[in-house]
């Protein structure tokens, strides 16, 4: 019997800290379906869509795309289930309560554009955090630190090097870096 409640007891201290570990938002995935309603973010920030759904008592999950080209807007669906994750460089996603709290991954900085000290800068492949610019930016000594320009909001997916470091500004366009 002992032995028993130990192990229930166990379990609940798992649930609850399992509860109480707070929820990201997903950079490079998409939620495709369950949508009850989208609308367009004008200001192309993420953030937006993750509030609305936390707002609304019938959202579960949400799903941020960026703009694909110049001109062209940023969506939000917001979800009435929790539809399982895809990977895909055009969105964001969360689940209610998650808010857009971009994970930490080594350098780079999500929703930061580093304006200025620019000494090169060229159109590049879209993808969800920047990797060609954080390569060149690597593979240059030059540079220390790189800005990553989603498409949609400058035009193409652009990569800025930089040789010199700049303060981070928070903007939903960018991903940015500091290398050396």
């Amino acid at each position: 019997m002992q032995g028993r409640r130990s192990l229930v007891c166990l379990t609940l201290m798992a649930a609850l800290l399992t509860a109480m570990t707070p929820a990201v938002a997903q950079v490079g995935f998409d939620r495709p379906g369950r949508d009850y309603g989208s609308f367009v973010v004008r200001s192309g920030d993420p953030a937006v869509c993750a509030q609305r759904c936390d707002h609304d008592q019938r959202c579960r999950a949400w799903a941020f795309a960026y703009p694909p080209t110049a001109g062209a807007p940023a969506l939000c669906w917001l979800k009435a289930e929790v539809p399982a994750r895809v990977q895909h460089d055009c969105c964001i996603s969360g689940v209610r309560g998650a808010g857009v709290i971009e994970p930490p991954i080594s350098s780079i900085e999500f929703s930061i554009d580093r304006v200025g000290g620019d000494y090169r800068n060229f159109e590049t492949v879209p993808n969800a955090i920047g990797k060609t610019c954080a390569d060149a930016c690597w593979a240059d000594q030059r540079c220390r630190a790189w800005t990553y320009a989603r498409p949609g909001y400058q035009g193409p997916a652009r990569c800025w090097l930089k040789d010199r470091l700049t303060m981070p500004r928070r903007v939903p366009c960018c991903v940015s870096g500091v290398v050396r």
